[in-house]
């Protein structure tokens, strides 16, 4: 979401720029991964790590396309510096998940620096085929769903007055700008509305500036069963145009 104008937005991206470069100062296998080991992670993927990490494709897929049933997110392609953070913020107890993802400060706080980093890499040379969230399967289980128009409106010109365009920060349909914002745009619908819950109550609080913080403080439920149900299925392309960026590295 938009970045306030003046010296904070500045601000933003010279961290951002800090993040990029810290990554690319590592020895790189892969070229965008810096640091990586991809065969490693792939491993750590599937087949865990010991008694410690069970596979990370238990909950979340083996495409790493998330399941909704588990609250568990697409880790596939949202953004390499971005995991790392998120994996590096759950192992020092910085982001303490409620519910079934609480267990995440446990597996990431058994993995080296090192290993988040080859996780991190490996998740995002996962490109598809897409799993999108099942809305109707959801509804139909009772789920509260909202309205994607609704959705697709604040996604892309925000509220006047209350929040900013979701697109000011995170690219069209919420597709990622690397390195600072993760693509959110096909992420799980149950997870979306999860995360923008803990946004707004303040109980996830490892977002710079606290942006997101100050975002989601004005979005009301419906607003977050809009967006989320927008995001979810949202196309990463233009119509016209079935060339989609590359923005998750």
């Amino acid at each position: 979401m938009r970045a306030f104008l003046g010296r904070p937005a500045v601000n933003v991206v010279l961290a951002g720029v800090a993040v990029l470069f810290s990554f690319s100062a590592v020895a790189r296998e892969m070229p965008g991964f810096p640091g990586a080991n991809i065969a490693n992670g792939m491993k750590i993927f599937n087949e865990g790590k010991g008694d410690t990490v069970p596979a990370c494709m238990t909950c979340h897929g083996a495409g790493a396309w998330g399941l909704d049933a588990m609250g568990a997110p697409r880790l596939a392609g949202i953004g390499y510096p971005y995991v790392v953070k998120q994996l590096s913020d759950l192992a020092a107890g910085k982001r303490t998940p409620a519910g079934a993802g609480a267990v995440m400060v446990v597996f990431a706080g058994a993995l080296t620096e090192q290993e988040r980093r080859d996780l991190a890499g490996y998740v995002n040379t996962l490109t598809g085929p897409a799993d999108l969230s099942d809305l109707n399967a959801l509804k139909e289980g009772g789920t509260t769903i909202g309205e994607r128009y609704l959705g697709q409106s604040i996604v892309k010109y925000g509220i006047i007055g209350k929040v900013s365009a979701c697109s000011s920060c995170h690219g069209f349909n919420g597709r990622g700008a690397a390195p600072m914002f993760p693509v959110i745009g096909q992420q799980k619908y149950t997870y979306l509305v999860n995360q923008l819950n803990s946004w707004r109550d303040e109980s996830r609080a490892n977002d710079p500036y606290a942006m997101m913080r100050k975002m989601a403080h004005n979005l009301t439920d419906e607003d977050i069963a809009n967006i989320a149900t927008f995001l979810a299925t949202a196309p990463v392309t233009t119509a016209g145009n079935s060339m989609a960026p590359v923005t998750n590295q």
